[in-house]
């Protein structure tokens, strides 16, 4: 069975030649890659696109009738996955040669797992090694252990809302745990995260595998998340979904994780981190929203 490589597009045109050009240069010839051109103005990458599918018979174009937003197109990429496991990649990451053969490896020995969780190293803008800082509050939040291991249940929970150290775009998911869902589209940030908790809630598991790295993850001043930061969006999301949270883990009689969600400590952590930012450029609206995320009010 093929893994499906979904890759929805808007940005950078070099950032998604890496991209593709990382898909085929996969050891394993197995794989699927579906490029959705979420109407980027610029008619270049698309025409690079479609050059390449006309190419190879592995590779798909599409362009969206009209702009679906980040999370719009992700239900876009669930729409057209076929096969039973995916990946919903992003446009400026790289996979690594052995990524197809090691996760395809991964979703044969543990079929029933809903997500998979390979192991990520950190590049900057220009493809170069980088280890910020955000990345290495990740690396101490992960769960204690080594080697490939299952994670679920409330412990699983609690620890992805003391901070989220996943990286989405290297997931594998099972493709029908999405197909029971929905990317929420009113979010631009947290989509993800309420996703997988939406998955481990009813019943999923996670499955941690931090060797050997096969996924090159993209950390860079123009993403979404890093945005949203200073100007405080991305914690209004997060303020939402840790209430959510604590109420589906109250409803669920989870109570360590509920406290987790109420109290959101690297969440606000991070929002005083961003508050030189909002201070350099003025503006008003975004300190206040830091102070009050990180405040707690």
């Amino acid at each position: 069975m093929n893994l499906d490589i979904m890759l929805p597009f808007y940005g950078r045109f070099d950032h998604l030649v890496e991209a593709v050009e990382s898909v085929r240069a996969q050891t394993d010839p197995n794989w699927r890659l579906v490029i959705i051109d979420d109407q980027y103005p610029d008619p270049a990458p698309g025409e690079w696109a479609a050059a390449r599918a006309a190419e190879d018979p592995r590779i798909e174009y599409r362009r969206n009738e009209k702009n679906l937003r980040i999370s719009g197109n992700f239900n876009e990429s669930i729409r057209l996955m076929e096969s039973e496991h995916a990946i919903i990649m992003g446009c400026d990451d790289v996979l690594l040669p052995g990524y197809v053969a090691h996760v395809r490896a991964l979703t044969q020995a543990y079929p029933d797992v809903s997500i998979i969780q390979p192991g990520v190293s950190i590049i900057d803008g220009e493809g170069e090694p980088s280890s910020p800082l955000a990345d290495r509050i990740k690396y101490r939040l992960r769960p204690a252990g080594t080697g490939t291991r299952v994670a679920a249940g409330e412990e699983l929970v609690t620890g992805l809302l003391r901070g989220n150290w996943l990286y989405f775009p290297s997931l594998v998911w099972r493709v029908e745990e999405l197909k029971k869902r929905s990317f929420r589209t009113d979010y631009e940030v947290v989509e993800d995260l309420v996703m997988v908790l939406e998955i481990i809630e009813d019943g999923g598991t996670l499955l941690i595998d931090e060797d050997p790295v096969v996924f090159h993850y993209r950390r860079h001043a123009t993403s979404v998340s890093s945005k949203r930061g200073p100007d405080g969006k991305k914690f209004i999301e997060e303020r939402e979904l840790f209430h959510d949270a604590a109420e589906r883990a109250r409803a669920l009689g989870w109570h360590k994780a509920r406290r987790t969600a109420q109290i959101r400590f690297t969440s606000r952590a991070n929002a005083l981190t961003e508050l030189p930012s909002a201070i350099r450029v003025g503006s008003g609206d975004a300190i206040r929203s830091l102070l009050r995320h990180a405040l707690g009010s």
